[in-house]
């Protein structure tokens, strides 16, 4: 990376949460954000890394949103677990309530945890990767603002919908994947305007429903969702989960609410884990492991293959020595901001 400073990932974390409360946030929800960013700088994922504080920031300019959070648990003898973000962001509320979920998942064999008022601008591989980490199947759904068109449609209805799931490996870091059901992240057209580089066909149109490379103008119009009507019944079913399931806003409703255009959705999140132990009726949780294994090596057999996260993982084995770069005009930014 060019025109670019190397930083340590303890320095990209406090880095990161100097910003956040010299601008209001407190220590807890502070710190819990920057650590979320410094996992995604670690894996060489720059679309929710550093380049996110000024959204937070941003998001915490809105007077509905609550920068002293403290997220409310709502527990039952049910496999279900309940965290209220109290208008906060959503890493608090996760570091709250996925040792929770674990608890629950081991209990019945197959749990979820509905987080509530939260606002989300993360991703999702964390939290699901953390799960599989403790030998738990895990998958995440949340959606955002009204940015994706639905197939056919021309105008935003969607949000970008992301989807998680991470499997558990015998000693290796667990298979993941995190991708949204739009043709492309928002954060990655973002990303490309910065740089003044044209979109890839097919991510957007433009206000008048026309195909466009240019990123302002798709950041405008609306975002596709991947694969034409198959993507879209994916978005409308994570709609429906972190949604109507859990009581939580529509995408766009979400917007409806961001009146100032802070863009950061509002809304909720649902995870499921599930404990392998409860789910194998003729083997153990570790046969049920060998096999997939088995299955992962058949994949890898052919040339040109790879499994979902493993560019994350060689990522994150450089950047743990060597730490990160960080382009100087973004880490200025938010020197500013502290």
């Amino acid at each position: 990376m060019s025109d670019s400073i190397n930083l340590s990932l303890d320095e990209v974390t406090q880095l990161a949460a100097q910003a956040l409360t010299s601008n209001g946030f407190s220590t807890e929800q502070a710190n819990a954000i920057a650590l979320t960013v410094t996992a995604a700088e670690r894996d060489e994922c720059y679309s929710h890394g550093l380049f996110r504080i000024p959204l937070y920031l941003k998001a915490g300019k809105n007077s509905a949103t609550n920068l002293k959070a403290e997220p409310k648990i709502g527990q039952s003898k049910s496999a279900v677990v309940h965290i209220d973000g109290c208008e906060g962001f959503c890493p608090l509320a996760l570091q709250k309530g996925l040792p929770l979920l674990a608890d629950k998942a081991r209990h019945h064999g197959i749990a979820a945890l509905a987080i509530h008022n939260v606002y989300n601008i993360a991703a999702l591989w964390p939290e699901v990767e953390t799960l599989a980490e403790q030998g738990l199947v895990a998958f995440a759904f949340t959606a955002a603002n009204a940015f994706v068109a639905p197939h056919g449609g021309t105008k935003p209805l969607f949000g970008t919908n992301p989807m998680a799931f991470a499997w558990p490996r015998n000693e290796q870091p667990p298979f993941v994947f995190d991708q949204a059901s739009s043709a492309s992240a928002r954060g990655e057209i973002q990303l490309h305007g910065i740089a003044g580089k044209p979109i890839p066909d097919g991510w957007a149109i433009d206000k008048e429903g026309n195909p466009t490379n240019n990123p302002d103008d798709a950041l405008a119009g609306a975002q596709l969702p991947f694969g034409g009507h198959k993507g879209s019944s994916l978005a409308l079913m994570i709609e429906l989960l972190a949604g109507a399931l859990i009581g939580d806003l529509f995408s766009y409703e979400s917007t409806q609410k961001d009146t100032a255009n802070y863009g950061a959705p509002f809304g909720g999140e649902f995870l499921i884990a599930i404990d392998i132990a409860h789910t194998v009726t003729h083997a153990d949780a570790k046969t049920a492991q060998n096999r997939a294994e088995e299955l992962f090596s058949r994949v890898l057999a052919q040339e040109g293959t790879r499994l979902p996260s493993s560019r994350r993982y060689d990522a994150r084995a450089r950047t743990l020595n060597s730490g990160v770069k960080v382009s100087k005009e973004l880490y200025q930014q938010i020197k500013g901001y502290c």
